[in-house]
């Protein structure tokens, strides 16, 4: 037996078990308003959290101001073993909270500056004891904190141009997985992965168009980060006597691609009371192709290495949302959105368990005055059932994770407030 068999070949870094609103482990839940209007932003400029969706757009934000908003995601997910006898099994999930805050000041309709953080990454999963796939994860815990500093500046009085530079601030994980293996006292032999990722920056730039009051059109881009973890330590645990002198490693290195995001966005205004808008993503996930970890020991004190497959396909999103004014202290949101799954056939995994989806959302702003006011959201998304056979495992090389049938829904409740200089 060698250590690459031993240690996490399958694990995954900084990833979100079910990214909400997002393909793979992108999470979207990064302004109140947005979420409630189907995670749309890019042809909008709703609030301080442009600067997230099109720095572009932050420029026509009216007022300066700072914002907050937390969210509970309550992921629900089962799982089916191939042939299995078990029946369903359900993950011990566990709540998470993603959050988002930021600052814009400057002129409107001129030069704005702002300052934000959120929680684009993160999940805490536990699988219940004994489970069909615990040879490839049993326990996953990571967080995640990213800010970004923006700048951006309205050339004319229909078009805006902005960038922000992006900065992983934050970020740890820990993962577990049982090995096939009993020790002398009866116990299962079992590792344990954990690691801070190294500060990694990259950018988001983009352009707004508002030829009208009643219509806007937005580009964005939003640059890769490689996310590294060096020196994470590994723990073993009831090793089995016989194969203690083979496993000498204690620490790893691993980095895991997260992808680039092109929007496009538009914004269309009916009436006075009436906001529309529409989005299209693409994420650019094929730049995740495996996930390699490197150990500083491994067999006879040599270095040892590991890979796991990914082969992530760019994805798709189609997002709708509405806002309406209800009151001068009121108004609704909703929206929807279908995303595609940028995982193949073959290729899921226990802490990704992707698969197109479609979501549906509602919000909602009480402005208790001029200057403060209340946003609240709900996100519902449904995963379409996925499955994979042992025989699609066995050719695509991919049998560090276990065959079976995967569903998945999350809802997301989520609350904000604003304040307005």
């Amino acid at each position: 037996m060698q250590a690459k068999s031993l240690l996490l070949a399958g694990g995954t870094l900084l990833a979100a078990t079910s990214g909400a609103l997002a393909s793979g482990f992108q999470i979207g839940l990064s302004g109140q308003k947005n979420i409630g209007m189907g995670g749309t932003g890019t042809g909008l400029f709703l609030d301080q959290a442009a600067q997230f969706y099109n720095p572009g757009a932050f420029a026509f934000v009216q007022g300066s101001g700072i914002q907050g908003g937390v969210n509970m995601a309550i992921p629900r997910i089962s799982f089916r073993a191939q042939g299995g006898n078990a029946g369903q099994e359900t993950l011990q999930n566990k709540n998470v909270f993603p959050f988002n805050g930021y600052a814009g000041f400057g002129k409107d309709n001129k030069y704005k500056f702002g300052i934000g953080a959120y929680t684009p990454f993160g999940s805490e999963l536990h699988y219940g004891s004994g489970w069909s796939g615990r040879y490839s994860l049993t326990d996953i815990n990571l967080r995640s904190v990213f800010v970004q500093a923006t700048a951006s500046v309205a050339i004319t009085p229909q078009i805006a141009i902005g960038a922000g530079i992006v900065a992983l601030a934050y970020g740890d994980v820990d993962l577990q997985r049982d090995i096939p293996l009993q020790s002398q006292a009866g116990g299962t032999f079992h590792a344990q992965l954990t690691g801070k990722a190294d500060h990694k920056l990259g950018y988001n730039a983009g352009i707004m168009f508002k030829p009208s009051d009643k219509f806007s059109l937005g580009l964005s881009y939003r640059s890769a980060i490689d996310a590294h973890i060096s020196g994470g330590d590994i723990t073993l645990t009831n090793r089995p006597a016989s194969v203690a002198g083979s496993f000498t490693a204690t620490s790893f290195d691993a980095t895991l691609p997260l992808p680039d995001v092109y929007s496009v966005g538009i914004g269309v205004q009916p009436t006075d009371k009436l906001l529309l808008a529409f989005d299209a993503n693409l994420v650019g996930w094929s730049r995740y192709q495996n996930l390699d970890f490197t150990y500083n020991g491994g067999v006879l004190g040599g270095q040892a290495t590991s890979s796991s497959k990914r082969q992530y396909q760019d994805a798709l999103a189609f997002r709708l949302g509405a806002q309406y004014k209800v009151t001068d202290h009121f108004t609704l949101r909703a929206g929807t959105f279908y995303d595609f799954a940028c995982v193949k056939d073959g290729f899921i995994t226990p802490e990704t368990p992707d698969a197109d989806r479609i979501g549906v959302t509602a919000g909602f702003t009480y402005a208790v005055g001029e200057h403060f006011g209340i946003d609240g959201s709900f996100l519902f998304e449904d995963f379409m059932q996925r499955s994979q056979n042992q025989n699609q495992l066995l050719d695509n090389g991919t049998t560090d994770r276990i065959a079976g049938t995967y569903k998945t829904t999350i809802s997301v409740p989520g609350i904000g407030v604003y304040v307005k200089f």
